[in-house]
C-alpha cells in the first residue's frame, strides 16, 4: 500500500471557545491579578501606571484607577467554522469516491473537481489564522502540543493499524515518511514555523509560487517529511497569510454567490472531459512532473495552472459557505478530529475489500457511499468524540515545558487552526 494522498485540515479551535465560563464578578478579589510589579514580559508591561490587564477565560479585565472594565473576547466567526466543516465533509467524500472512479465517469469528474479546491481551502484558512504566529514561547508550545505531538501519535497509530488490518507486520514506523493523512500535520508545522519569514519578505505569494514550481520539476527531493507536498501546497498557506477580512467580505456578497454557479458548472464539465485523459495524481502534489511520467517543463505549467484554478474554485466555495450559525457551525472546531480519525475507516474499506460489493458501483451505491462518508465525518467532529480523543489531539503536557512557557501559553497562545 503506497503512502496516500490528501489532506483537510486541520483546523481545530482552542478549547473552550464555545463554552468558556464567565469571569468572576469585578468586585471579587479573584477577578484581579495578584499584586506584583510590571515586567517586560508580563501582561501589564505596556500599560500606564494604575492600569493592568488580567486574562481570565474568554474575557479581558482592564483595571484603570481601581475601576475594572470587562471587555469580551472577540467571538468566533461562524463563517470560518462553517467553511472548515464543509471542507472536511468534501475530504471524506473524496476518499469515498476514489475507488468508484474506474466505473463512473461522473464520480471521476466530481473527484477531480473537489480535489482542485478542498485542500487548498483548508490550507488558506490555516494560513489566515496563522497571521499572528510570532514564534513566541506560548505559541511554540501550542504548535508542539497541537500539531507535532498529534503527528507523532497518529503516525504511530496508523502504522500499527496498517500492520494489523493489512496483515503487514513488518511495516516500519517512520516519523520522516508520513503515511496517509498525517502529511498535513507535518506540513502545517513547517508552514507555521516559517510564518515570520513570509511576513517580512516582499511579494510573498509569487515567491511561494516560485518555490512550488521548483519543487514540481525536482524529482530528487525525496519522500522525507512529504516535502513535495509541503512545498507545492505552500502558496495556498502564504495566500492565507496575506489575506485580510475585507477579502473574505468580497466573496460573501450576493453577486459572488450567483457567479459561483456557472463557474462550478464549467469546472464540472471540464472535469468530466478531463477525467479519462488526465492523471489525477497531479492534484495530490506529492510527486514531481518527472515522477508522473511527464516532461519537466510541464511541472511548472501545471503548478501555475492548478494554482489559478484552485484559487478560483476556493473563492466560489467560500461564496457558498453560510455566514450565519447553523446546526453544523460548532462542528467546525472539531474538523481535525474528523480528518485524522476517519482515515482508519477510509483505509480499512480498502484493506477489507468493502468496494468489492458490485452494488456500490451503481448510481444508488455511489449515492449511499457519499451519504455514509458525510455522516461518518460529521459524527467524528462532534464534542463527545473531541472529549474522548483530546488526550491525543490537544494534550496539555505541562510536564514537558517550563513553568514560564506554560503560563505564557495559557495567556495567549492560540491553538493551530
Amino acid at each position: 500500500m503506497s503512502r496516500s494522498h490528501l489532506p483537510a485540515q486541520r483546523p481545530v479551535a482552542p478549547r473552550g471557545d464555545h463554552t468558556a465560563p464567565l469571569p468572576e464578578p469585578a468586585s471579587s478579589p479573584a477577578a484581579l491579578p495578584p499584586e506584583k510589579p510590571p515586567t517586560a514580559h508580563g501582561p501589564a508591561a505596556d500599560k500606564p501606571d494604575g492600569q493592568r490587564t488580567a486574562m481570565k477565560g474568554p474575557h479581558r479585565l482592564t483595571v484603570v484607577a481601581g475601576k475594572p472594565d470587562t471587555q469580551p473576547a472577540k467571538p468566533r466567526d461562524a463563517f470560518f467554522d462553517n467553511a472548515k466543516y464543509l471542507a472536511i465533509v468534501l475530504v471524506a467524500m473524496g476518499h469515498a469516491w476514489e475507488p468508484l472512479r474506474g466505473d463512473s465517469r461522473a464520480a471521476a469528474a466530481l473527484y477531480i473537481t473537489v480535489y482542485t479546491f478542498h485542500m487548498p481551502a483548508f490550507i488558506v484558512i490555516s494560513g489566515y489564522f496563522s497571521r499572528s504566529f510570532d514564534a513566541s514561547p506560548g505559541r511554540l508550545k501550542r504548535l508542539v502540543t497541537g500539531v507535532a505531538v498529534p503527528y507523532v501519535i497518529f503516525e504511530v497509530a496508523y502504522t500499527f493499524f496498517k500492520r494489523w488490518a493489512n496483515d503487514d507486520p513488518t511495516y516500519p514506523i517512520s516519523l520522516l515518511d508520513p503515511w496517509y493523512l498525517t502529511w498535513f500535520l507535518i506540513a502545517l508545522f513547517v508552514w507555521r514555523l516559517t510564518t515570520p519569514l513570509w511576513k517580512i519578505v516582499r511579494l510573498p505569494v509569487p515567491l511561494a509560487l516560485a518555490i512550488a514550481v521548483l519543487a514540481a520539476v525536482s524529482p530528487d527531493i525525496g519522500d522525507d517529511l512529504d516535502l513535495q507536498r509541503v512545498l507545492q501546497f505552500l502558496p495556498f498557506f502564504v495566500l492565507g497569510l496575506v489575506l485580510k477580512p475585507e477579502h473574505f467580505q468580497l466573496v460573501r456578497r450576493r453577486e459572488a454567490r450567483i457567479l459561483a454557479v456557472p463557474v462550478f458548472a464549467a469546472a464540472l464539465l471540464f472535469a468530466y472531459w478531463a477525467a479519462p485523459r488526465m492523471n489525477a495524481a497531479w492534484f495530490y502534489r506529492r510527486d514531481s512532473a518527472q515522477e508522473l511520467g511527464a516532461p519537466g517543463w510541464s511541472g511548472a505549467v501545471m503548478t501555475l495552472a492548478m494554482f489559478g484554478c484552485s484559487v478560483v474554485l476556493v473563492a466560489c466555495f467560500f461564496a457558498w459557505v453560510p455566514r450565519r450559525k447553523t446546526w453544523f457551525t460548532a462542528l467546525g472546531a472539531g474538523t481535525l478530529y474528523g480528518y485524522l480519525l476517519h482515515g482508519f475507516v477510509a483505509k480499512g474499506s480498502r484493506f477489507w475489500d468493502w468496494y468489492d460489493l458490485r452494488w456500490l458501483h451503481t448510481p444508488l451505491g455511489e449515492i449511499t457511499v457519499t451519504l455514509a462518508a458525510a455522516a461518518l465525518i460529521t459524527s467524528l467532529c462532534t464534542p463527545p468524540v473531541q472529549r474522548l480523543f483530546r488526550f491525543a489531539m490537544e494534550p496539555e503536557m505541562k510536564w514537558a515545558f517550563s513553568r514560564d512557557a506554560a503560563e505564557i501559553a495559557g495567556r495567549g497562545g492560540a491553538r493551530p487552526s
